[in-house]
């Protein structure tokens, strides 16, 4: 306290650290720009009249709050108060604020406007009540930045002399400036309490080995050496000893909870054999009569507002969600036509020869919607009893994270569940008409083709396979990788002939590999094949129509006394774009590179030769019949064949693009 004026009495305005009601915590330097400031000293927070001022306060700061000083005016109304503290029948201080800056249920800053006396404060948790300002319309509106904040403190005040004047002596003033050890230790954050444990027990490990070097400890002519905690008062000259078994009662006897050396040897043995130096010393507490133990080990405070979940990294999710085109039909049809061959190209033409049609089929195919849901419920008891948070809010948090998770992981993989699953997301794959969502890791080699490397190829081996089937890439922009954390771990730690890193971040090895960016996906471990997935989402289209789009439902059970959630989307969604993905495995452990030759074909006999080639099964696409090696039977006019290479058991293709070809005889 600064100035020559001596305070009529001083207690706290606010307290730190100390958690509210209505969750809310007043942080340490909130009010710290009000040091040494003067604020009104008011009754019961009335301004209705002027008596009602019973004088001034001045706040000063602390690192464990605002403390106060308050000074009673001359007016009938100041000197009653005045008496009514001195005599205790007023204990509670008050304070009204504004401007209040507030994070996380933390308020930061704002500015104290009045000190109050009240009849009777919160409890000894605190309370802000939120102010409401009566308009002259009649209508109540809450100010979330204002707020009376009762500390649950009782405020100190002089000793009458006999006259009735206040009186204080040093050591009065001394305690007005100085806070107890026990507030010090009340305002101190978990974090702070628990270095205190921990010095304790340093302080207990010292002691003990002090004994194991002289088990008789020396002795000054005294009892028994006791360890203390020393406080020095600087202004007196003073020096204080407590020992922290004391209680704070000082007519008792300061003795009684001394903790000797016998006893400090007996807590280090109960602490190495329990393997814990709180339980110890709350065993000797208790068998010593030590009641409020919690002073020293006090309840646990959860630091989140909500439940934390124990859930798979989902920043991938997002990005593939919003990454897609949406289209509002949830019927999705693309439609192809292979221009590649040698009869679709234009022709010169020579003056008096005919003219040659074009010659090419045109194909379609077709998604159609399937329902995803997320089911929930809750027991109207748990609603109820379940306090600390809004555990419907969290609850329909947690089926919307699981729900997009879904559709992503459908989206790029599949779900994953056996067909037979009755709880399979629908997946057509490479059907020409189906319904649900197509994953890109299971289409059809015309949309996605397959790139395989060898099971035992180096990381390096890995990219150069990637960056040689780039060529199969053919769909929008620059498109992005899709992988793995092991897999992208593996290739950051790939290093040259000189131990250094072939690429320092992921950046680098995204413009080596000729995407935009790598994106781990947690779900895609599942997959052990899978190497990663090469896609612009650009080129896959999710469909919903109206009233399909993702809707949240609930209802009551009557007779369960349940809540029950759904939450439930119909969509259908397909890659639309031809060769716009690329799929990289690795092939089957012990698996053989096979390189199929292509079959030839004579347009004058309209005959198609396949080729003997070593793990290589050519088949006819139109029924999956296997072909013999050697010259086929003559195409009808009209006809044609269309030729498939499948590797043999134990080889594998290093693509599944160069493994078709199609004979025609025109009619």
């Amino acid at each position: 306290m600064t100035g020559k004026a001596k305070p009529d009495f001083s207690g706290w305005a606010t307290k730190a650290g100390l958690k509210c009601s209505d969750g809310r915590t007043i942080m340490p330097d909130a009010f710290k720009h009000q040091h040494e400031e003067t604020v009104p000293l008011v009754w019961q927070h009335n301004h209705s009249e002027p008596s009602n001022v019973l004088g001034y306060a001045t706040l000063e700061h602390r690192e464990d709050g605002v403390y106060a000083y308050g000074f009673f005016n001359d007016t009938p109304q100041g000197q009653n108060a005045k008496k009514l503290v001195q005599h205790k029948d007023i204990k509670s201080l008050s304070i009204y604020a504004n401007q209040l800056t507030e994070r996380s249920k933390q308020v930061l800053h704002g500015f104290i406007r009045e000190l109050s006396l009240v009849l009777s404060g919160a409890n000894p948790g605190a309370l802000i009540d939120n102010v409401v300002l009566a308009h002259s319309d009649g209508d109540m509106v809450t100010l979330d930045d204002e707020a009376v904040i009762y500390t649950g403190l009782e405020l100190k005040h002089d000793d009458d002399d006999d006259d009735g004047s206040s009186s204080s002596d040093s050591d009065d003033s001394d305690d007005a400036k100085d806070p107890s050890a026990q507030e010090i230790y009340d305002s101190m954050s978990d974090k702070q309490k628990e270095v205190v444990h921990r010095m304790i027990g340093s302080a207990l490990k010292g002691v003990s080995q002090t004994l194991k070097d002289d088990d008789k400890p020396k002795k000054d002519g005294k009892d028994d050496p006791v360890i203390v905690h020393k406080d020095t008062n600087d202004q007196e000259g003073r020096r204080m000893t407590r020992n922290v078994f004391e209680q704070q009662n000082e007519d008792k006897d300061k003795n009684k909870h001394v903790l000797t050396h016998d006893a400090v040897r007996g807590i280090v043995a109960d602490a190495q054999k329990a393997g814990s130096l709180k339980e110890a010393v709350e065993a000797y507490a208790l068998k010593h009569g030590i009641e409020n133990i919690e002073v020293l080990f006090p309840d646990a405070r959860t630091v989140t507002d909500t439940p934390e979940f124990d859930q798979r990294r989902v920043e991938w999710v997002s990005g593939v969600i919003n990454g897609t085109k949406h289209s509002p039909f949830s019927r999705i049809k693309s439609i192809w036509a292979d221009i590649t061959y040698d009869d679709a190209r234009a022709k010169g033409y020579i003056k008096g020869t005919l003219k040659k049609e074009e010659f090419f089929g045109v194909a379609t195919r077709v998604t159609t919607p399937s329902t995803v849901y997320k089911k929930q419920k809750l027991d109207r008891d748990d609603i109820i009893d379940i306090t600390d948070f809004d555990v419907v809010v969290w609850l329909k948090a947690e089926m919307r994270l699981m729900l997009d998770e879904e559709l992503a992981r459908a989206v790029l993989i599949g779900d994953g569940r056996d067909v037979a699953d009755e709880d399979k997301i629908k997946d057509p794959m490479g059907a020409p008409e189906g319904a649900g969502i197509r994953s890109i890791a299971n289409d059809h080699d015309l949309y996605a083709a397959t790139i395989t490397v060898d099971d035992t190829a180096t990381a390096t081996q890995v990219v150069d396979g990637i960056i040689a089937s780039m060529g199969f890439y053919k769909g929008s922009g620059n498109p992005t990788f899709y992988t793995t954390l092991p897999t992208l771990t593996q290739l950051m730690l790939t290093r040259d002939q000189f131990d250094h890193r072939m690429w320092k971040t992921p950046a680098e090895l995204a413009a080596e590999l000729g995407v935009s960016a790598i994106v781990t996906v947690e779900v895609m471990e599942n997959e052990p094949d899978l190497i990663g997935i090469i896609v612009n989402l650009k080129d896959y289209t999710i469909g919903a129509d109206r009233g399909g789009e993702v809707s949240f439902f609930d209802d009551f059970d009557i007779d369960y006394n349940q809540y029950k959630y759904l939450l439930e989307t119909r969509v259908s969604g397909a890659l639309t774009r031809i060769r716009s993905a690329l799929v990289i495995r690795r092939a089957a452990a012990g698996g053989t590179l096979a390189t199929p030759a292509a079959p030839t074909f004579d347009d004058t006999t309209n005959v198609v030769t396949v080729p003997a080639t070593t793990g290589i099964v050519y088949k006819d696409a139109s029924d999956d019949s296997t072909l013999t090696a050697g010259a086929q039977a003559p195409l009808a006019a009209g006809e044609s064949l269309t030729v498939v290479a499948v590797p043999a058991s134990g080889y594998y293709l290093a693509n599944n693009v160069d493994d078709q070809w199609t004979f025609d005889n025109p009619a």
